[in-house]
């Protein structure tokens, strides 16, 4: 999917700040409030589920990958928690910024539908399996 949200002038403008995160720090908590969502600068993020069974890795992302959008659509407490998998730079993009987005450039929301759209695949086409992805199942959920 080519799908280059980091650089797109449209979104740059809507980005509020950037955060630096060190290798194996926490950039948000499964259940915490969904404020905002983050694109990838550099480095690398690591999608982790807490389970009954303990935490599972349930996707890596790199450079140009966004996380952390479901909250900016449904409001609903993080469903992941996301932690660097080495020194990260990332770009914040708060609900207000998306909402402005939103109303002013509707059609720089193409990408982000793009990519929510693979992902729900990727869940159906496991769900049809009658199985999660195990580690070794994982694809990586860029943007490239």
């Amino acid at each position: 999917m080519s799908a280059n949200l980091f650089r797109s002038i449209i979104w740059v403008r809507y980005m509020n700040f950037r955060r630096n995160f060190k290798k194996g720090g926490t950039i948000f908590h499964q259940g915490s409030p969904s404020d905002c969502a983050f694109i990838i600068s550099s480095g690398a993020v690591e999608i982790i589920e807490d389970t009954p069974e303990g935490q599972k890795v349930i996707g890596h992302l790199t450079e140009n990958g966004i996380f952390g959008e479901m909250g900016l659509i449904d409001g609903q407490p993080r469903s992941a928690t996301a932690r660097a998998l080495e020194d990260s730079v990332v770009y914040v993009m708060t609900r207000k910024n998306f909402d402005l987005l939103v109303k002013e450039n509707p059609e720089a929301l193409l990408p982000i539908l793009k990519i929510l759209t693979s992902r729900l695949r990727e869940t159906m086409g496991f769900l049809k399996l009658g199985a999660r992805p195990d580690k070794t199942q994982i694809t990586q959920l860029t943007t490239n």
